[in-house]
């Protein structure tokens, strides 16, 4: 469900698309017509990690997602943390595993959901132990990987090409069979 912003976060007055004057010229953005607030709609800051555990890469499946769909580790960062402890975190939290190190593997677009994604390659240890959101995941060799034609999917390429290996990305085909029904509503119990 996608939610947007309807009223002021300062007055509640129901805001409204105002054309103002600003650095970049004239620009038209849901503003309080009373106070003058201004919904800026900025990205939203989200983290993603290349598990890496014995060698292998972690991909886990959202128990949202369909069966056939597995990703990385991704979660919002929080505030008052680093980009590098918010991965922890989010590592920490969703398998259980302890990071050991952190390295930036880039920044990517994911202008569907207005986030800009920051992405790192982690090594960690432990017993994987999902949360509650994680319902499966994968182990893969370096080879076996696929990357999707997504934003922590160009993430993934990135990282397999400063490890020597060229990636192959899921053909249209594949990536619609393994998206197959993830825009559909959740099944009621």
């Amino acid at each position: 469900m996608q939610y947007q912003t309807r009223f002021c976060t300062h007055c509640a007055t129901p805001l409204a698309l105002l054309t103002q004057a600003e650095d970049g010229g004239d620009k038209e953005r849901l503003r309080c017509p009373a106070c003058g607030w201004t919904h800026w709609n900025n990205p939203t800051p989200v983290l993603a990690a290349i598990v890496e555990v014995e060698g292998k890469v972690l991909l886990a499946r959202n128990a949202a997602w369909p069966a056939k769909m597995f990703a990385l580790i991704t979660g919002f960062m929080e505030a008052g943390e680093s980009p590098q402890e918010g991965i922890a975190r989010e590592v920490k939290e969703e398998t259980n595993l302890d990071v050991q190190s952190c390295t930036l593997v880039g920044a990517y677009e994911f202008l569907r959901m207005n986030q800009v994604i920051i992405a790192y390659h982690v090594v960690a240890q432990g017993q994987v132990r999902l949360s509650p959101e994680l319902v499966d995941y994968r182990l893969f060799d370096l080879h076996e990987l696929k990357c999707w034609p997504a934003g922590t999917g160009y993430a993934l390429a990135d990282w397999l090409r400063t490890r020597g290996h060229e990636p192959v990305f899921f053909t249209a085909e594949e990536n619609a069979e393994r998206r197959r029904g993830l825009d559909q509503p959740a099944a009621k119990d």
